[in-house]
């Protein structure tokens, strides 16, 4: 790799982490308006990131590099890692106790739309370093919609963008419109936020927590204001089933939203990814439900709610719980452990392996059984209406192959940390698929990762950035060939 490339990338990292550093400014306002001593860490913490940052950026000031590939994953890695760093800054300066593996995991499960969490005692944290988390989650939210929309599909690392399937002229010259689409998206993601907030004021949330819990909602990422997490509303319907409406509708392609807002393309929405990720949300919903109601006779409709509620935020890799599902029997955490793997649809605020994938492996797979039949027949792996090119289907089968291979790795080297069985297979997968709970006692949903070693929590933290960097764009920069002239 090129020297002018990598200090072309420490340029940018450096740009985004001025304005995150005055993203900081938000939680130093809320300390300093609920009388909390907590705004003068965040004021310093903007002062010295963004002091850092400018220095960063003048001193890499320089001619542009030639755009490639390999320039391309090494800033997308670079402004990710910058961010969790930049994030944890404030928490390891605030008046709560964080060691520097805690506040960097923090921060890594909030840029990374995660979830999960170190912190106890949520209900009495300082509202600013709440805020701060809730922005953070936003933050990465609309970073991992850009980056599954716009990056990783001209990487050819996967994703299925708006450029993938809208018409031929665009394809041929998608950068044409980025600045209306980019605009598009931004006042997309913004819109959603604040219907969701407003949407929870009116079912009854306070005002504080109704703000928190839309950033979260909107970024399928999970953070709480409260322990419990949505189980401090398990007695409110009207909340759970707000959240699990905004949860699905964040979990669709911002691209086809794009599209619908934009251009009134109702016919966007036939997207095959999206009748998967709808069609295994409503299976998973009603077997629960109806197993719900017979095994721990539940109400139907209090077991739709709780089942509808915590596996959307299970499948659109939320994270929220309303109850503890490790409880429902051998069949509710069966059910949960499978819909880790799932997630939603590409370019969307989700995790998990996504519905596209299914879509093209099961296509894959039907072929392949066919040519069983036909040897010499030749069939086209077809997405709706459309051909499958070859890049996309090889990078759908090294991304299964790589997230299986690192998936047992982490597996084995979360064991060695101490952690049982369940604990590592279950903190593996959710670092992974980036769903935030795992299984068990320790990381279930009525639990945290603050008894997890330290060790394991930066383990885990490197499984949340190579989960929701699509875990191939993070293992390329380990090649000796990618650092090659």
């Amino acid at each position: 790799m090129q020297y002018l490339a990598v200090r072309a990338a420490l340029h940018i990292a450096a740009v985004f982490a001025i304005y995150l550093s005055a993203a900081m400014l938000i939680p130093a306002a809320v300390d300093l308006y609920y009388g909390n001593d907590d705004w003068q860490v965040f004021a310093f913490s903007a002062l010295f990131t963004g002091g850092l940052a400018i220095g960063v950026s003048l001193a890499t000031q320089g001619r542009a590099p030639v755009i490639s590939s390999r320039f391309g994953f090494l800033v997308v890695n670079l402004l990710w890692m910058t961010a969790c760093i930049a994030g944890a800054v404030p928490m390891l300066a605030s008046s709560v106790e964080f060691s520097v593996a805690d506040a960097f995991f923090e921060s890594v499960s909030g840029v990374t739309a995660t979830g999960a969490t170190v912190i106890v005692g949520l209900d009495s944290m300082p509202p600013g370093l709440l805020v701060w988390r809730s922005i953070l989650q936003w933050i990465g939210g609309l970073g991992v919609i850009a980056l599954g929309l716009f990056v990783l599909p001209f990487l050819n690392v996967g994703g299925v963008s708006y450029f993938r399937i809208e018409s031929s002229d665009i394809e041929d010259r998608p950068f044409d419109r980025f600045s209306t689409f980019g605009l598009g998206l931004i006042s997309i993601y913004a819109l959603l936020t604040l219907a969701c907030a407003i949407a929870y004021a009116a079912a009854g949330m306070r005002a504080f927590d109704a703000i928190n819990h839309a950033l979260t909602t909107i970024a399928t990422a999970g953070f709480s204001t409260h322990d419990a997490s949505m189980g401090y509303y398990a007695d409110n319907p009207a909340v759970l089933w707000i959240s699990t409406l905004f949860m699905f509708i964040s979990a669709l392609p911002f691209s086809i939203l794009i599209l619908f807002a934009i251009r009134g393309r109702l016919d966007a929405l036939r997207d095959p990814q999206i009748r998967v990720f709808a069609g295994y949300v409503i299976v998973f919903v009603l077997a629960v439900a109806v197993y719900l109601r017979i095994v721990h006779d539940h109400t139907f409709f209090d077991a739709l709610t709780h089942s509808a509620f915590n596996f959307v935020s299970i499948i659109t890799t939320t994270g929220y719980a309303s109850d503890d599902y490790s409880q429902w029997g051998a069949f509710g955490v069966a059910a949960a452990f499978v819909a880790m793997f799932l997630g939603g649809c590409s370019g969307s605020t989700t995790g998990g392996i996504k519905a596209y994938r299914f879509l093209i492996l099961f296509k894959l797979l039907a072929n392949g059984l066919r040519r069983f039949v036909y040897p010499n027949t030749i069939v086209t792996v077809r997405y709706g209406d459309r051909p499958v090119d070859d890049d996309l289907q090889r990078a759908v089968v090294l991304f299964m192959s790589a997230f299986l291979v690192i998936w047992a790795v982490i597996i084995l080297l979360l064991a060695a940390t101490g952690l049982d069985f369940v604990t590592a297979i279950s903190a593996a997968l959710t670092g992974l698929t980036n769903v935030g709970p795992g299984l068990g006692q320790v990381v279930g949903p009525a639990g945290s990762f603050a008894p997890v070693p330290d060790l394991a929590k930066w383990i885990i933290a490197f499984a949340m950035l190579m989960g929701r960097l699509e875990i191939l764009a993070v293992l390329v920069i380990f090649t000796p060939v990618f650092w090659e002239r």
